[in-house]
């Protein structure tokens, strides 16, 4: 066994423990001048998940994992390029942006999914959960093209002690599906709302938005009980009742109504910093996941990273942990027919920068 491999399932036999946070929350807002963001962070809280951004050029060629850590399963190369952001390895892109305009990330979703057994005799058309985001931003350019491609291979687990995911794909005309996978079956569903978390499965997020028809933006109108009056103590008593813990189905109630209420900015960049904005509110900090008793991980958050796409502008950001600055990757000053494929770490630095501001004496 490679140690290559042996990363690979020390990876996987860490994701499969359900007493760390695995927590990620999507959004998706759209600015008056026609973009579309979908924004996400990603929550890991069992150690650090080296985060890489990837850059990859049109041509490239890569294998997916089959069950036992080889690369032996499906082979596949880019016919658009694309930049990714990776946890743990290169190969297993969670988040990311082609050329063509399509947006595709990978959230968990545990004990709901189920993928359909390995087959031996289908190998070549097998490809990991961890690199489908890789394959589709390789291959496909609108949410119907992902439909087809996927409908042509199959997905499965390399260690069945992983969580399973479920996928989120935005295309250039700001179409968004959802990708869950239960029994074996891929099914797809249209996402108009633009939230995603994790667990349970999509539709039964959206049924659970009917508990919350009471909340509102604003303040709470002035109320009787009896001969008694009641009325707010401060702005925002209409969302008296969100749900604030960390709970998918929270969090998803949470970035739903965090999200229809804000207002609609201007341009893609407005838009761009609204996501992080929201997102700030979806950090997990690290402790509250971790059970009495228990060691929790030397990491300042489990929210490791957060991003937000500009598709229209072919343009990725992302902020980190460690380092809450915003970046961003342009694709669109990359020639991905010559580039050549590189990563790096998302901090060039393991730690929060801290300014010192200088104060004049006169």
């Amino acid at each position: 066994m490679t140690k290559k491999t042996i990363v690979l399932f020390a990876m996987m036999a860490a994701t499969a423990c359900f007493n760390q946070a695995k927590a990620c929350t999507g959004i998706t807002l759209k600015a008056a001048d026609g973009a579309c963001i979908p924004a996400r962070t990603i929550e890991w809280g069992g150690s650090d998940l080296k985060s890489r951004y990837v850059v990859v050029p049109r041509g490239y060629a890569q294998t997916s994992y089959a069950p036992g850590g080889q690369k032996s399963a499906m082979a596949f190369t880019a016919k658009y390029g694309y930049v990714g952001l990776a946890v743990e390895q290169e190969e297993f892109v969670a988040e990311g942006l082609n050329e063509a305009g399509l947006s595709a990330g990978l959230f968990y979703f545990p004990q709901y999914g189920k993928y359909e057994a390995f087959d031996e005799a289908v190998r070549t058309t097998s490809i990991a959960d961890l690199q489908l985001v890789a394959w589709v931003l390789g291959s496909c350019k609108t949410v119907d093209d992902v439909k087809q491609a996927v409908g042509s291979v199959h997905v499965v687990a390399v260690d069945p002690r992983a969580s399973t995911a479920h996928w989120r794909f935005t295309d250039a005309s700001g179409r968004q599906a959802i990708l869950e996978i239960t029994d074996g079956k891929a099914h797809f569903f249209e996402s108009k709302l633009g939230v995603l978390t994790n667990s349970p499965g999509y539709e039964w997020q959206l049924t659970n938005l009917n508990n919350y028809v009471n909340l509102l933006p604003g303040t709470a109108p002035q109320n009787r009980l009896g001969e008694l009056s009641l009325m707010s103590f401060g702005a925002g008593s209409g969302f008296l009742g969100l749900p604030g813990d960390v709970t998918p189905p929270s969090r998803f109630v949470r970035a739903a109504f965090y999200q229809a209420s804000t207002p609609r900015a201007a341009t893609a960049t407005e838009a761009v910093r609204q996501c992080f904005q929201i997102l700030n509110n979806f950090d997990i900090p690290i402790g509250i996941e971790t059970a009495r008793g228990e060691q929790h991980a030397d990491l300042p958050s489990a929210t490791q990273w957060t991003s937000a796409t500009d598709i229209m502008n072919g343009r990725i950001y992302y902020r980190t942990m460690r380092n809450s600055a915003i970046r961003c990757i342009d694709l669109k000053a990359i020639d991905f027919g010559k580039v050549k494929y590189q990563t790096a770490p998302l901090d060039d630095v393991d730690e929060q920068p801290i300014v010192m501001v200088k104060v004049k004496n006169k």
